[in-house]
């Protein structure tokens, strides 16, 4: 009942938004993190940008905290066009778009700058234009650094220390297969009940970049965290097929050029607030960890030989290629 009512509700704030008495139209936007958080501010200054671009005949409206459901929730409501746009995790539309699976591989990129190629060039354009077959448009990527493992009662150095011990992770078979292969339990729980599951020993730990695990206060329970950065999983911003195709080309190109400059905007401050959270965890007693990223590599040989022969196997092998030649040119 509460998912038709917020459909309804999204589709009557849509239309209103397109009224003719005022001839502007308004873009329903919608994500489930704090106003503080480096995506808000960036869908901010988006909705600055569109409006400066459109000589003020477009315009945002932004709904965060997942005041309109969550990540799956409103990607649903973009297939039926009630909302125009969201940002989610890569991870978060794998049941949506299958191929997405291939940025929760670990240790996919050798380093920022070689995630960026990947992310800007054809992969990861390829991956983007995917999303048309779930009736979605991929519009660019965000920054959301990368992902390593945080505990309530006991530091991890290497992979032997998770076995046995139940983490969580998000609602992804990627996420859930590379807990496993770490012989660790894995367990999907959502991001808005997590806190609760930590402190009452629900699972023994989680995780997540530094600004999730800083902004969340899980800091409060989870005394160590383990800067392993296994995976790093892009934020995607998506858009209803079904409002983009309704919008002019010149609409379009304003759209795109708002979404450009919130991109950057996104990732200087994504680097500001990670810096921040290790900081300010810090001060709170939590022991930040450096352990030896082989042994995490090492453990996770079975699962990269499952990925031979597939789709996913193939996309890692022409990423592979691409940071080999960037070594040669070094």
């Amino acid at each position: 009942m509460m998912k038709t009512i917020l459909t309804l509700l999204s589709m009557s704030l849509l239309l209103l938004g397109c009224g003719q008495k005022d001839q502007v139209l308004t873009l329903r936007i919608g994500h489930s993190l704090d106003v503080e958080h480096s995506v808000h501010k960036a869908m901010q200054h988006m909705a600055e940008k569109l409006a400066l671009y459109s000589d003020n005949t477009m315009q945002l409206k932004i709904y965060p905290n997942a005041q309109l459901g969550g990540e799956r929730e409103m990607v649903e409501l973009l297939q039926i066009g009630s909302l125009a746009m969201t940002k989610v995790s890569a991870a978060a539309i794998e049941g949506f778009v299958p191929e997405m699976k291939l940025y929760g591989v670990p240790y996919l990129f050798k380093d920022k700058e070689h995630k960026w190629k990947v992310l800007n060039g054809d992969v990861g354009q390829e991956l983007l234009s995917l999303t048309t077959k779930a009736h979605l448009v991929g519009l660019g990527y965000y920054d959301s650094g990368s992902r390593s493992f945080y505990m309530t009662d006991d530091k991890v150095e290497s992979p032997a220390d998770l076995v046995g011990r139940k983490i969580r992770v998000m609602q992804s078979p990627s996420s859930v297969k590379m807990v496993k292969a770490f012989g660790g339990a894995a367990a999907p729980i959502s991001f808005g009940e997590l806190y609760a599951a930590l402190q009452q020993g629900v699972v023994d730990g989680a995780e997540n970049n530094p600004p999730s695990f800083y902004l969340s206060r899980h800091f409060e329970i989870s005394k160590y965290y383990v800067l392993d950065e296994h995976t790093s999983i892009p934020d995607v911003i998506i858009a209803s097929k079904h409002v983009m195709d309704n919008l002019s080309e010149q609409q379009r190109e304003w759209l795109d050029m708002a979404v450009a400059d919130s991109i950057a905007l996104q990732k200087e401050l994504w680097i500001a607030l990670e810096e921040k959270s290790l900081a300010e965890v810090k001060k709170y007693g939590v022991e930040v960890i450096y352990p030896d990223k082989a042994p995490f590599v090492a453990a996770l040989a079975p699962l990269y030989k499952d990925l031979e022969g597939t789709v996913i196997g193939e996309y890692v092998t022409r990423i592979r290629a691409l940071e080999q030649s960037e070594n040669t040119h070094e």
